[in-house]
């Protein structure tokens, strides 16, 4: 598979979105004794309906293993930035977070993603080419 930099965002933001509707852990030795309250067709009738919990299939659980090595070898800050976005936080609130302008922290993100891309395509990128020129390159091999 030839990965780009729009393909490592969308498996990114599937492994937010996994990672989000993951079950709480639950701490071992607590219980309770008290039975479970069954509720009357009377007593749900003006309560709001309660979400649905829907556990994700243990090949999207595998998926997001994988994906969350992906960051390892990034600047923190652009690790930061990559999953705050796929997280689907806003840029205002990411560039809050990171101390950077809109247009600097857009610039670390795509770069995080053009460096993730190379690592799984097996390229080897050359660290004296400027964040610009690693997306530039990204996306003439897009095309």
């Amino acid at each position: 598979m030839n990965w780009t930099p729009s393909l490592v965002e969308e498996r990114l933001t599937e492994a937010a979105f996994v990672l989000k509707r993951l079950p709480e852990p639950r701490r071992q030795g607590y219980f309770s004794v008290w039975p479970e309250i069954t509720h009357s067709f009377a007593d749900k009738v003006g309560q709001a309906p309660r979400p649905m919990n829907i556990v994700p299939s243990p090949a999207a659980i595998s998926r997001m293993e994988e994906t969350l090595s992906w960051t390892v070898g990034l600047d923190p800050v652009d690790g930061k930035i990559v999953w705050l976005r796929a997280f689907g936080e806003r840029w205002k609130i990411i560039c809050w977070t990171v101390g950077l302008q809109r247009s600097a922290a857009h610039e670390h993100w795509l770069y995080a993603l053009c460096v993730i891309a190379f690592k799984l395509n097996g390229r080897r990128l050359n660290r004296n080419l400027s964040k610009r020129n690693v997306i530039a390159l990204a996306s003439a091999v897009q095309r």
